[in-house]
């Protein structure tokens, strides 16, 4: 176990930082530099630009479309789906909600924060990461690649059509930077056509978040789901996390008499609080330890500053290595993984032969954009039940 093992009841001892200083926020106000849009806009009488963003978001059929998306499964091997496991929807939520709840605890911009967390999973295609992978095996065959995050940056200036003024969201510079790099930092000399997002600088803070927010909601979560379908034994996930048993144990003591479902949520509650809490103070830590508390140096940093302390990101690690193991990797999630990549590969390669089977409005794009990455698009968009029925009708098993 390690050294500084949250101890029973820990988490209700600890206190959030104070908010960080006011220079590290994004700006939130029409006039600043991350606020401005390609298209202007003339600006709105009671809301800012980053909460016109998180909205416009929130109104996309790419959103409501990741209600009946995969976030790990939706059913177990024989089953028909499940009404109370997570889709990439739900997940979504959950995210934006930790997201909403750091950045005011710190003193960040809450509404860019929002944006970021509501947009973070809207490039994924069906099946999770398993539909992910596939799509990008066949789409190396013709020396292309498959990247959720530019994927989202796709349908947000392009593929979504809701203002007759331009094409796409029109979305700010900050919402769309964070987009493109909030889980991952991409080379100028690889990606020149994102020059205009600072490739050369870390994104703010309340982008830098996300990742770990995602991380955490999703940890929480697939314990839950795991416990919950009978994939994952609550023996197993306290042999094997610590961190999750110390809170188990607590909640025991605390509520001897509880069904041992509700000592589980419990556990879970106080696990993922001791995330968010030790995720406010590292931030608080780091950006005291830039010596300039000023947005220009979080971007210049030698590092990015959203992180887990060394003790947490160990147990973190611990967890992670776990439900890939004996979760996203259990006998009955490798068939449907299986099954995810022959889906999507077939119906790849039929649409690749055929692409009179694309809509119309994808056909426009193959001019400009090629064929396979038209057809990768076409996929990236469908929900799980869409894909299953299309690759019957052309012809899969």
């Amino acid at each position: 176990m390690l050294n500084s093992m949250p101890k029973p009841g820990m988490e209700r001892k600890l206190e959030p930082p104070a908010p960080l200083p006011p220079g590290i926020a994004v700006r939130g106000d029409p006039g600043s530099e991350l606020a401005q849009r390609t298209h202007p806009e003339q600006p709105h009488p009671y809301r800012t630009p980053f909460a016109r963003d998180a909205a416009r978001i929130l109104h996309t059929r790419a959103f409501r479309r990741l209600a009946g998306k995969t976030q790990v499964f939706t059913r177990l091997p024989g089953d028909p789906p499940g009404d109370h496991f997570r889709s990439r929807l739900t997940h979504t939520l959950e995210v934006t909600q930790i997201s909403r709840t750091l950045a005011r605890a710190l003193g960040l911009n809450v509404e860019l924060a929002e944006a970021l967390a509501l947009a973070h999973d809207i490039g994924h295609p069906p099946f999770g990461h398993a539909g992910e992978k596939a799509l990008d095996t066949a789409l190396q065959a013709y020396g292309l690649s498959f990247d959720h995050n530019l994927h989202a940056l796709r349908i947000v200036t392009w593929f979504e059509e809701r203002y007759p003024a331009f094409r796409g969201l029109n979305l700010t510079l900050g919402v769309k930077e964070g987009i493109v790099k909030h889980s991952r930092d991409y080379s100028a000399s690889a990606h020149p056509e994102l020059s205009e997002f600072f490739l050369d600088q870390f994104p703010p803070l309340e982008a830098q978040l996300i990742d770990l927010t995602d991380e955490i909601a999703y940890l929480t979560a697939d314990l839950d789901d795991g416990l919950g379908s009978g994939i994952l034994s609550l023996d197993g996930v306290r042999e094997a996390v610590p961190l999750f048993r110390a809170f188990h144990d607590d909640a025991l003591r605390s509520y001897p008499t509880a069904p041992p479902k509700l000592a589980i949520y419990e556990a879970l509650r106080r696990f993922l609080d001791s995330l968010v809490t030790d995720l406010m103070n590292e931030v608080s830590a780091r950006v005291g330890a830039l010596g300039e508390p000023t947005l220009a140096a979080v971007r210049r940093a030698p590092q990015r500053l959203a992180a887990l302390s060394s003790e947490m990101e160990a147990a973190r690690a611990v967890v992670k290595k776990f439900l890939y193991a004996n979760f996203y990797n259990s006998p009955g999630m490798e068939e449907g993984h299986a099954h995810a990549a022959e889906v999507v590969q077939q119906l790849f390669a039929a649409l690749m032969a055929d692409p009179s089977l694309l809509p119309e409005d994808h056909q426009a794009e193959i001019p400009t954009q090629g064929l396979a990455r038209t057809v990768a698009d076409y996929i990236a968009g469908m929900t799980d039940a869409y894909i299953e029925q299309l690759w019957v009708r052309c012809g899969g098993r």
